[in-house]
């Protein structure tokens, strides 16, 4: 008998249970797995004996996972850092016959599945690893983009779209700057993605601040001031993670995460309080948070259907034999876009990150070119609506029953 398990690691998407929903149907259908377990709360639920059996879900309820934003079944951001922790890992695994492994995540979940799937090796245990790519940051090396991606450029660029056409309203005796905070701590992707939305000079953003480009305070303030000249007011897309030509970040909280990870937030208001204390201009700020990253009810379909297509393909790859890799998108064309999927060693991902490339970043640092909306705006294509009901999205209410230990 050879059961597998799912689990889902560090910061959430939109789109990260139509994963689970590919890994769980192709689980399911699959002749040489026997059943598929949820572990509750990443690889907590390993540790904790928590697995969750989904043949006894409603499977009306799993087929809503397609619609259903955040971790259906906890998420975590524990690493295993001892040969305690991975003896312990692999007596579950002996205990509940687990052969299969689906780790869905993104940099330190990879390293954290390739550090099992060397462990498995070492010790002669048949398992197969396969790591399911998840990020909203787009970060992971070597895959074309990530699940997440696609859905949370949606959100913002509509965001900033309808941010901007709010200031410009009140611009003449008013709110003259508005700045939209956005995630990435070290790559630009999510606020360069607010690019999508500008179809005419005018249009917001007018400046995007990322990662990649040293903060320069000066150069930011003439750009705010040009931009208000030329049209009235000024609309910004500000990554949390941006720093200062030293690498110091220019809002951080001063404390970190289970992975080490630096905790961010405060950018809005931040630069809100620098052009108010230095230029004495009125500045609105918004933060999107959780809601960038949950926010299903404005998915793209493109995001959505890839999230379901590398779960799917991490099952296939595994019944095929492969181990200590991650499923891959590979893209094939733009127009029609159509991607396939490809194998990407684990070590290769994990803990690396992918940074938007200078090819991609206007020449003054503030802005992104057109290779950049080349790249991007195939992701955003389509609506995937959830099923509505008294015109409240319908998402998934699993009973989550957990085997006996």
């Amino acid at each position: 008998m050879k059961n597998a398990i799912y689990a889902q690691s560090g910061g959430v998407t939109s789109v990260i249970n139509a994963s689970a929903y590919g890994v769980i149907k192709a689980a399911l259908s699959a002749k040489d797995i026997d059943n598929i377990y949820v572990a509750i709360n990443g690889i907590n639920g390993v540790f904790n004996e928590a697995l969750a059996d989904m043949k006894k879900e409603n499977p009306e309820q799993i087929e809503l996972l397609k619609f259903t934003p955040s971790s259906a079944f906890g998420s975590c951001r524990r690493k295993l850092k001892t040969e305690e922790d991975f003896k312990k890992v692999f007596e579950v695994f002996e205990k509940y016959d687990i052969h299969y492994f689906f780790y869905n995540g993104g940099n330190d979940s990879m390293d954290t599945a390739n550090k099992i799937h060397q462990y498995a090796q070492k010790n002669g245990y048949d398992l197969k690893v396969i790591g399911v790519p998840k990020t909203v940051d787009n970060d992971l090396p070597e895959t074309d983009h990530t699940p997440g991606f696609g859905s949370i450029a949606k959100y913002l660029s509509v965001a900033i779209l309808e941010g901007t056409l709010d200031v410009k309203s009140m611009a003449a005796d008013s709110t003259k700057v508005f700045i939209l905070e956005t995630m990435g701590r070290h790559a630009g992707w999510v606020a360069a993605s607010t690019a999508l939305a500008k179809r005419h000079e005018s249009d917001g953003p007018h400046i995007i601040l990322m990662p990649e480009v040293p903060f320069n305070k000066e150069k930011f303030f003439a750009k705010i001031q040009e931009t208000i000249e030329k049209y009235g007011y000024c609309s910004i897309a500000a990554s949390e993670g941006i720093k200062y030509e030293d690498g110091s970040f220019v809002a951080a909280r001063g404390y970190q995460d289970n992975f080490g990870n630096v905790q961010l937030g405060g950018i809005g208001s931040t630069l809100a309080n620098m052009i108010k204390t230095e230029l004495n201009i009125k500045t609105h700020y918004a933060v999107p948070d959780y809601l960038q990253r949950s926010g299903r009810h404005i998915s793209s379909q493109v995001d959505v259907n890839e999230a379901i297509t590398v779960g799917a393909m991490a099952v296939r790859y595994a019944l095929e034999g492969k181990s200590g890799y991650m499923v891959g998108i590979e893209r094939i064309m733009n127009s029609p876009y159509l991607s396939t999927t490809k194998l990407i060693p684990l070590e290769n991902v994990a803990n690396e990150t992918k940074l938007v490339p200078p090819e991609f970043i206007t020449e003054d640092g503030m802005f992104v070119n057109e290779k950049f909306i080349k790249y991007a705006l195939p992701l955003i294509e389509g609506e995937y609506y959830p099923p509505y009901l008294n015109g409240i999205p319908v998402y998934a209410k699993l009973k989550l029953e957990i085997v006996k230990k």
